[in-house]
């Protein structure tokens, strides 16, 4: 089982943050979750020993450079990629998002098609959006199911054609937590020869992406949503990071990863990336087996990490239930919680989003309210403009902390 209050420990805002003399309850995750304290020493270690741009003949450069060969390999493991090298860092998934989609769009042609989703955050449609128009190939967005937020995989198979160049869809939902079925759309796209962008920001913390596994050709997520620092990782098929058209200075390498890597990195927080999935991994490693495999205990971790947040959604949803004027969106059958994250998104009858989440806040409980960029969706729910009120639940957070909410919610 996980230790949750080890876990704790290592979280120096979950040890400090008081609100009204009480321990502040972070269910802001979703938005960026809270950092141990290994990657808050990784990224000031880094600027104590090994502060130098990459490629000098020097101790600190040398030192610098292995770190950020190590943080290629960690992030390799953490996505399962076959290689360090088709992993290339970026300031944000946007960023990265944008890059890749100015790139893949000089490959499209009029007449071409290009398939977003109503479920996505916007960074995973908008940019596919403009390189359609730029290219002057179509766009289809794939319908949502109302009633349970999920996808709507008969429209989804209906839009699918020989014509479609590109699939964009999130892993999992940041709004609503609903978990896609990635791995059967990926199939599906491929056999009309279309390529899929998986955008994992959302599922990173929850569940461990495996890109060999779903065989999709490009997939991005956030390091500030897996407990490190603000930075962007994209992974990509060798045949494509090698051949596409890439933006880049004429100095810049031409091989991987440096021909996706603009500029000079954020080396002491690539420093802290590595020191993210390390603290993941060890949550997995047994301590009497320090020779378990990053992968191996990244696996292990992941499924403490299910157990414990599928504990806590459980909780949370039976509380809610219980406040009539609560209307939770997405998927609330707890038969069916497997196809989704602890992540919940929910609507007051007489109280705005907004206001929820002022009066959480006075009582110390971190939440959001609003779209949280996931503008394709709030649109369809005809949830615009006052959006949601978002509880996001990680494997940090406590069923007393929930407690404290449901209070707060009731009253």
């Amino acid at each position: 089982m996980l230790d949750v209050q080890q876990v704790r420990r290592q979280f120096p805002a979950i040890q400090h943050v008081r609100v009204a003399g009480r321990p502040a309850v972070f269910f802001d995750g979703p938005a960026g979750s809270q950092v141990p304290q290994g990657v808050i020493d990784a990224i000031g270690r880094y600027y104590v020993q090994s502060n130098a741009n990459h490629g000098g003949c020097f101790q600190t450069s040398r030192q610098s450079d292995e770190i950020l060969h190590e943080a290629h390999q960690a992030a390799a493991d953490f996505v399962n990629a076959p290689a360090a090298d088709l992993v290339a860092f970026g300031a944000n998934m946007t960023s990265l998002t944008f890059a890749l989609s100015r790139s893949l769009g000089r490959t499209w042609r009029h007449g071409d098609e290009v398939m977003v989703t109503r479920l996505d955050h916007d960074a995973n449609v908008t940019p596919w959006v403009l390189a359609a128009r730029d290219a002057g190939a179509k766009v289809q967005h794939v319908a949502v199911n109302e009633a349970d937020c999920t996808l709507n995989m008969d429209d989804f198979q209906a839009k699918l054609s020989p014509r479609t160049r590109l699939v964009a869809v999130g892993c999992a939902s940041n709004a609503v937590g609903t978990v896609n079925p990635v791995g059967e759309m990926v199939k599906m796209a491929h056999g009309v020869g279309a390529q899929v962008f998986l955008d994992a920001v959302h599922y990173a913390p929850h569940a461990l992406p495996d890109v060999q596994a779903w065989d999709c050709d490009f997939l991005a997520c956030s390091a500030y949503k897996f407990f490190g620092p603000h930075i962007g990782v994209m992974y990509g098929k060798r045949e494509w990071l090698e051949s596409l058209p890439v933006y880049k200075l004429r100095p810049a390498p031409a091989e991987l990863p440096g021909r996706w890597e603009t500029g000079t990195q954020n080396h002491e927080c690539l420093a802290g990336v590595l020191a993210a999935i390390d603290y993941l991994a060890d949550l997995g490693r047994p301590s009497a087996s320090p020779e378990v495999s990053r992968r191996a205990a990244l696996e292990q971790a992941y499924r403490l990490i299910g157990e414990y947040e599928t504990g806590l959604l459980h909780h949370l949803m039976s509380g809610l239930a219980k406040l009539p004027d609560i209307k939770v969106w997405g998927i609330t059958n707890p038969e069916h919680f497997a196809q989704r994250l602890p992540t919940i998104s929910l609507t007051h009858r007489t109280h705005s989003p907004a206001h929820l989440a002022q009066r959480l806040a006075n009582s110390g409980i971190f939440t959001w309210a609003g779209n949280f960029y996931a503008l394709p969706l709030t649109e369809a729910l005809q949830l615009e403009p006052t959006g949601l009120l978002r509880i996001g639940l990680l494997h940090y957070n406590t069923q007393e902390e929930i407690d404290r909410l449901l209070e707060v919610l009731a009253t």
